[in-house]
């Protein structure tokens, strides 16, 4: 099985690392491209060709120990599925780790933002992301990737960052004050600023890799149009590391191409930069 960062024996077991890795193979609910199931396996393997220095906080983080899980089985059925998150993530929580979850479809973060909320039950979630996925239920699930955030919602208040997409009938279940528009946040200079201050001092957050746009990010389900660079996005993501606790995050919705392994590397770097920021305190 493949490591992320294709890391040393002693920087890769479970008992030494104070990072874990949660792959969940799962795109059962996907309504449009499938192939999010490959997610994470292609992320784990871009890692392989990642460089573990870190020219930004000049830091080589994996020395904090990254252990990689092997990917878990799940039933189709996503309720169930989100249980079986949950309780995985909750055991390393347990432990005391730090949790990455790879998706995977967005609703793996169903699970994930559950286990987390039950050890910081005053957190908030940060999402990233390109729709608003507040549907109460779609296609006859109230556990579909569309109604991710409304079952988050029921846990916890949330941010909403880089939304561009949605149905009319999801605004009514929005808190417009901690919604950032894609479209109204390009040339306001101070818009983390105010988002920082919707949050709680401990932040999860989930991250659907359609938020970026699709020049760099084109191996989604669902790609939208004028979405986040990369800067943009660490910019972002480094501001409230430094202002907040981030307690755990998921990265969700890649859909890989075979033809094309750069989102995959992207992925892949994000979730090195995102610990950088998070241990580089």
């Amino acid at each position: 099985m493949l490591r992320y960062g294709d890391l040393p024996d002693s920087f890769a077991g479970l008992d030494n690392s104070k990072i874990v890795i949660v792959s969940v193979p799962y795109d059962a609910t996907s309504t449009w491209m499938k192939g999010a199931v490959a997610g994470p396996a292609a992320i784990i393997e871009a890692s392989c060709n990642m460089e573990l220095y870190d020219t930004e906080t000049e830091t080589e983080v994996y020395r904090h120990g990254i252990y990689t899980d092997h990917p878990l089985s799940v039933p189709d059925q996503p309720d169930k599925m989100v249980n079986q998150v949950k309780k995985s993530i909750e055991e390393y929580l347990d432990r005391k780790k730090f949790v990455i979850t790879l998706g995977g479809e967005h609703s793996v973060s169903i699970g994930a933002a559950r286990a987390h909320y039950n050890k910081y039950p005053q957190m908030s979630v940060l999402q990233l992301d390109a729709h608003a996925d507040l549907r109460q239920e779609y296609n006859g699930s109230a556990f579909n990737h569309a109604c991710v955030m409304a079952r988050i919602q029921e846990l916890c208040p949330i941010t909403q960052v880089g939304i561009r997409s949605m149905d009319v009938g999801e605004k009514e279940f929005m808190d417009q004050d901690r919604v950032f528009y894609q479209e109204r946040i390009i040339g306001d200079e101070g818009w983390i600023n105010k988002m920082l201050d919707t949050l709680s001092d401990q932040v999860y957050l989930t991250l659907d890799l359609d938020v970026l746009d699709p020049s760099i990010m084109p191996s989604t389900g669902t790609p939208e149009p004028g979405g986040m660079d990369w800067y943009t996005i660490l910019e972002l993501i480094r501001k409230v590391t430094q202002c907040k606790q981030l307690i755990g995050f998921d990265i969700v919705e890649l859909c890989p191409d075979k033809h094309n392994k750069a989102p995959d590397f992207l992925a892949a770097k994000l979730i090195y930069k995102i610990l950088g920021y998070c241990f580089n305190k």
